[in-house]
């Protein structure tokens, strides 16, 4: 499942709702202990739960500059070093903010896992309300985007899903267990349409892979940053179209794809794992990640509107 981080703070709780089978249990009081034995000078600082739609990494805001991801699963974690390596290499040639690693926590005996403090950067996610010009944020998010793709790719690691065909037994099964919720025969075209469309095979470009409204932040009316680079990595540039469904509504579409100039195959792939990401939420999360599902829904019916 793919990671989102929203901005919001619960100061009242300090553990994390689990969300998965073998979750590793997180909460404030370990993030403090963790924090005394490996950066006590930080250890004082007020520290809250952050409220995310989040699905890989728990996070914690740490005093008003710095926030603490440690991964849920212990399978993950190799993400954040991967995020460490690779975030300062990419930040100097891009626009947007992203963040910024500060140091990486060692494994213990308590958390037998790496765990990272980043910059905390002010913002929302990205929500209509927010926005002044739907279509500015589609000019910015492609301005993004390019400037991501121009970057050297030699030595990166790889980034996105698997090709659609992997995912096809999968997500027709998906589909048909929510025959109640969806409509099974439109959405069914949608995804046979994105299998028929030509695999990529153009050379290796960075994706961020993961261009949810949750991971694009707001400040002022426009995108400021973007977050969660857990799936960052070379691979198919339809991993970074996906955001003209989950993000964007009709006008902001056409900019969107104008300015990025996306060919027919492209679109169509990335409308295929676009909605193969918000199907497989719908079924996972409708108790522990309503607001995650509540996105997904949102994104199936923006695709079906544009068909």
């Amino acid at each position: 499942m793919p990671d989102t981080e929203a901005t919001e703070q619960l100061p009242d709780i300090d553990a994390q709702v689990k969300m998965h089978d073998g979750e590793l249990d997180i909460d404030a009081t370990l993030v403090k202990r963790l924090l005394m034995a490996q950066f006590p000078a930080l250890a004082d600082q007020p520290l809250a739960i952050v409220r995310s739609t989040g699905t890989v990494n728990a996070v914690y805001r740490l005093g008003h500059d710095r926030c603490v991801r440690l991964s849920r699963m212990p399978a993950w974690a190799e993400g954040l070093k991967a995020e460490w390596q690779w975030l300062p290499v990419l930040a100097p040639q891009l626009s947007l903010a992203i963040p910024k690693p500060l140091a990486l926590g060692a494994p213990t005996a308590w958390y037998p896992h790496p765990w990272a403090i980043y910059t905390w950067i002010e913002g929302l996610p990205y929500r209509d309300d927010l926005i002044r010009d739907e279509r500015e944020a589609a000019l910015d998010l492609v301005k993004f985007i390019g400037e991501l793709r121009q970057i050297n790719a030699a030595g990166a690691p790889r980034g996105g899903r698997r090709p659609l065909h992997e995912l096809d037994a999968l997500t027709r099964t998906t589909i048909a267990s929510l025959r109640d919720e969806i409509d099974g025969a439109a959405v069914s075209t949608v995804w046979e349409n994105a299998l028929a469309a030509p695999p990529w095979d153009g050379q290796p470009v960075w994706i961020h892979g993961d261009l949810l409204r949750s991971n694009l932040l707001v400040q002022h009316g426009h995108l400021c940053a973007v977050i969660d680079f857990g799936s960052v990595g070379v691979g198919d540039p339809a991993m970074d179209v996906v955001p003209a469904w989950s993000v964007f509504h009709r006008a902001g579409r056409a900019t969107f794809r104008a300015a990025l100039q996306v060919d027919d195959g492209t679109w169509r792939r990335a409308r295929g794992y676009a909605l193969h990401q918000a199907l497989l939420i719908m079924p996972y999360y409708p108790q522990t990640n309503p607001d995650f599902v509540t996105m997904a829904k949102r994104t199936i019916r923006e695709i079906l509107t544009e068909v």
